[in-house]
């Protein structure tokens, strides 16, 4: 357990800082309002896990710790929405249109007034 820990927080940490510089150097290479170093890793993780849940289902390529690592570590803390995005594909494609659906719209509303309950909480105390 704690090696599993250890490499998931490697990995982490590693994902962590990418998404950092990534998000940097894009706004600044960009010069825009625009989150494109946010959609960028959006994307990008999301490829990343994708390639990674490919390969696990498709070969014995990727052990169980290199997964650990890229997908729970590098990916989760380059971008949760990479796992978000693979939690909607894994429901589109067994078929759970209605859950996916409401997973998607909940996520995406929810996360969205919690975001601004939580700048409303701060303003109000301020």
């Amino acid at each position: 357990m704690i090696k599993t820990l250890l490499i998931i927080g490697s990995g982490g940490f590693l994902g962590s800082i990418s998404r950092y510089l990534t998000q940097q150097f894009l706004q600044r290479y960009f010069d825009t309002a625009w989150p494109i170093g946010t959609l960028t890793v959006n994307v990008v993780g999301s490829f990343i896990i994708g390639v990674v849940f490919a390969y696990s289902l498709e070969s014995d390529l990727i052990s169980n710790d290199l997964k650990a690592f890229i997908a729970v570590g590098f990916c989760g803390g380059f971008t949760t929405f990479s796992s978000f995005a693979l939690d909607n594909f894994n429901m589109l494609s067994s078929g759970q249109i209605i859950s996916m659906l409401l997973y998607l719209t909940l996520s995406l509303v929810l996360g969205f007034a919690a975001l601004y309950l939580g700048i409303i909480l701060v303003r109000l105390q301020s």
